[in-house]
């Protein structure tokens, strides 16, 4: 009995040991990305990027707030600062004149909840409530529905865009939209998300009951994967010739994530199948399908898609088991730069060639990857 007990506590003490050690390279890591963007915020608190807009900044922050940076860190202030001077009258938070109301205003309330929280805990207020239920009603009213005369046959039933100017909607901008109004408090019954949950369908290489697009007659055997695409209606002349048909890393997790927000278990078949193009597509070195474009916005989708279903441990088609935690943060922290920074070396695309952006996105990922994050 007494060598089972020393066994035991042995194998604790070492687990114990090993979590030590990963959170403390994480923490570095952050503490080091997070030294980079204070040098390189601008004066009026923004982080500017090749286009400037409060979009990089609020995934910045909201990295920054989620990585454990204090909400009273003078850079924590002066970026939260910026960010409400974009509040408008009619409830969006989003750079003037801009095209990107609508993800704009997705990215400022997850910032603002995020602030929130951070704000209750130290001090039992909510300052940003007013705010982000304006902001919330105001990304409500941009969603295709028969309020906007879409109705539910239409593809772009229940879908989102970037704003007013750019209305296609798309899994990238459904995904934020979702995260939003989860944010902000939205149950798996919200009008709202049973709504997105009609687009997510139809954007899957999937034939169902849920999902009769016409792209799928063009799609081969192989190609019906279960995985997801970024739009129903894809154009092989317009300008997302280089994603259409094929199902890729970043809109995989993105419907995923969608799918469970929505409410949907691993007994259903849209899951099943998502749930297999990724235990066949598994990687932390590349984007599934994309290889290097857009890849830091898939690490952060795919840390999201994870941590919503509460899993630890993802198996592959192998049967390979994945600590995804461990893969994910290693292969980050392997890749950051000296500066602290991170940027995408081998694809400028989705502006993944700034490093401001990249390194909010990377925080994002790693909050996640703390090992007090892991469920049963």
């Amino acid at each position: 009995m007494k060598k089972i007990i020393s066994i035991i506590l042995c194998f604790v003490l070492t687990a114990t040991f090993a979590i030590a050690q990963d959170t403390a390279k994480i923490r570095q890591s952050i503490d080091k990305a997070a030294a980079y963007l204070r040098s390189t915020q601008s004066p009026s608190g923004a982080w500017v990027t090749p286009r400037t807009s409060i979009g990089p900044t609020t995934i910045v922050l909201t990295g920054l707030i989620d990585a454990g940076v204090p909400i009273d860190d003078p850079m924590v202030v002066g970026g939260l600062k910026f960010v409400l001077a974009s509040t408008s009258e009619n409830g969006g938070i989003y750079t003037p004149d801009g095209f990107l109301q609508n993800y704009e205003t997705c990215c400022a309330i997850m910032c603002l909840v995020k602030a929130n929280a951070a704000f209750k805990k130290k001090d039992g207020s909510e300052p940003y409530k007013e705010l982000i239920a304006k902001a919330d009603k105001f990304i409500r009213a941009h969603q295709h529905t028969e309020a906007t005369n879409v109705q539910p046959d239409h593809p772009d039933y229940g879908g989102i865009g970037y704003g007013e100017m750019i209305k296609r909607p798309d899994m990238s901008n459904m995904q934020f939209f979702l995260d939003a109004l989860k944010a902000a408090g939205a149950k798996e019954d919200d009008p709202a998300i049973q709504k997105a949950l009609v687009f997510v369908s139809r954007c899957q290489n999937l034939e169902t009951e849920h999902n009769k697009m016409p792209f799928l007659a063009q799609q081969t055997a192989e190609g019906l994967d279960g995985g997801f695409i970024y739009y129903n209606q894809p154009d092989p002349e317009g300008t997302k010739a280089t994603e259409g048909l094929r199902s890729y890393g970043g809109m995989t997790y993105a419907g995923l994530k969608s799918m469970i927000y929505a409410g949907l278990t691993k007994e259903d078949k849209r899951v099943q199948a998502a749930l297999g193009w990724i235990a066949k597509n598994y990687s932390v070195k590349e984007n599934p399908g994309r290889g290097a474009a857009g890849l830091y916005y898939y690490y952060q989708t795919m840390a999201k898609a994870f941590e919503v279903q509460k899993l630890a441990i993802f198996e592959d088609s192998s049967g390979k088991k994945h600590h995804w935690r461990a893969d994910l943060s290693e292969q980050l922290i392997a890749v950051q730069q000296a500066n602290g920074s991170w940027i995408n070396a081998e694809s400028s695309q989705y502006m993944e060639n700034d490093p401001n952006l990249v390194t909010g996105y990377v925080l994002l990922a790693l909050a996640l990857c703390m090992p007090d994050k892991e469920h049963p």
